[in-house]
């Protein structure tokens, strides 16, 4: 596709500082730029790079100007990054219609826009709504909900009664709905508690590949709006996840915690069970939380305690060995056996 400097000015809602009519047919790193290509910047070393580039024009903020480049200039570059990739490489179109090698229960209601690919199973009295897309090898339980603009990548697993909101996009291989992990100890033996429960998923929700999400033993595991969820994350049953929040990979949260919104997990931390963990809660990379977060804290290592703390902590450690050597120092002047 091919867009004029104004045309994806006009897309980001920035303006041109140069050659508006210049051609624009793709977008590539300054590194890799060539003849036609869009770049960006977000500082001045990347900036000078782009003015170096044989890119046509650069994505930039209000501060830069160039005398050799067509400079496209916006609020925020990085917003504007995200907004143009779409621009230049927009995602394949699915042809509305069920294919023949699919398998759909006759009290399905399935919207006439919607795309179902080959050897997918839509059981009973599921509802799809438009332009929902289930490309391939996808199951979709009884009684399930998936709402308009969704999309289920390949082999995504959707169990009975699943709902998922608008704009929800699951990757490959991920299971929504297992069973929860609850058992009973019963005369020297563990027995299943059955999972009656089910997965609510709200509007704009991303769940990476291979994430496993339980639904509840009584109620729902719930994912709020507009949450991100990366690569082989598991959340267990009864969880309840807010607005906004970002789990990144290996994250493992434990049966019915509740987390408020805009919470951030880095990669392989985890949540013990039934914790509330607050608003705008950071929690950091490999930590073990075992205790109840307040709202706007950030929390580090394992077991887990605010920043500070543990950054003390952190300082401490790695000071003994010259502490230890310190110590057998005195004991040796003072005629004491290291």
């Amino acid at each position: 596709m091919i867009f004029t400097t104004a045309e994806v000015a006009a897309h980001l809602q920035g303006e041109v500082q140069g050659d508006a009519g210049a051609s624009l047919t793709g977008f590539a790193p300054a590194d890799r730029a060539q003849t036609g290509d869009l770049t960006f910047a977000e500082n001045e070393t990347f900036f000078t790079k782009a003015e170096e580039s044989a890119a046509t024009a650069i994505i930039a903020d209000a501060r830069f100007s160039s005398n050799c480049k067509t400079v496209i200039r916006v609020k925020n570059p990085r917003v504007a990054f995200a907004k143009v990739l779409a621009l230049f490489f927009p995602e394949p179109k699915f042809a509305p219609g069920v294919h023949p090698g699919a398998v759909v229960a006759a009290s399905a209601q399935i919207d006439s826009t919607a795309h179902i690919g080959p050897h997918s199973t839509v059981g009973e009295r599921v509802r799809i709504g438009a332009n929902v897309v289930l490309e391939s090898g996808n199951f979709v339980g009884d009684d399930s909900i998936i709402g308009e603009d969704s999309r289920l990548f390949p082999n995504a697993v959707l169990y009975a009664r699943t709902e998922l909101g608008q704009r929800v996009r699951i990757h490959a291989g991920t299971v929504i709905g297992s069973d929860g992990y609850g058992y009973v100890l019963d005369q020297g033996a563990h027995r299943k508690v059955p999972q009656i429960g089910q997965v609510i998923i709200g509007d704009d929700v991303e769940i990476g590949a291979n994430v496993t999400v339980d639904r509840g033993a009584l109620g729902a595991t719930r994912i709020g709006r507009g949450t991100k969820i990366d690569n082989l994350v598991q959340i267990a049953h009864n969880v309840v996840i807010g607005e906004h929040c970002l789990l990144i990979s290996q994250v493992g949260i434990a049966g019915s915690c509740k987390l408020g919104n805009y919470v951030i997990m880095a990669g392989q931390s985890g949540l013990a069970g039934h914790l509330k963990i607050g608003n705008q809660v950071t929690v950091g990379a490999k930590s073990g939380v075992m205790t109840d977060i307040p709202d706007g804290e950030k929390w580090l290592g394992a077991p887990a305690m605010p920043d500070r703390q543990a950054k003390r902590m952190m300082i401490a450690m790695m000071q003994l060995p010259d502490l230890i050597k310190k110590v057998a120092d005195l004991e040796r002047k003072l005629g004491e056996k290291p």
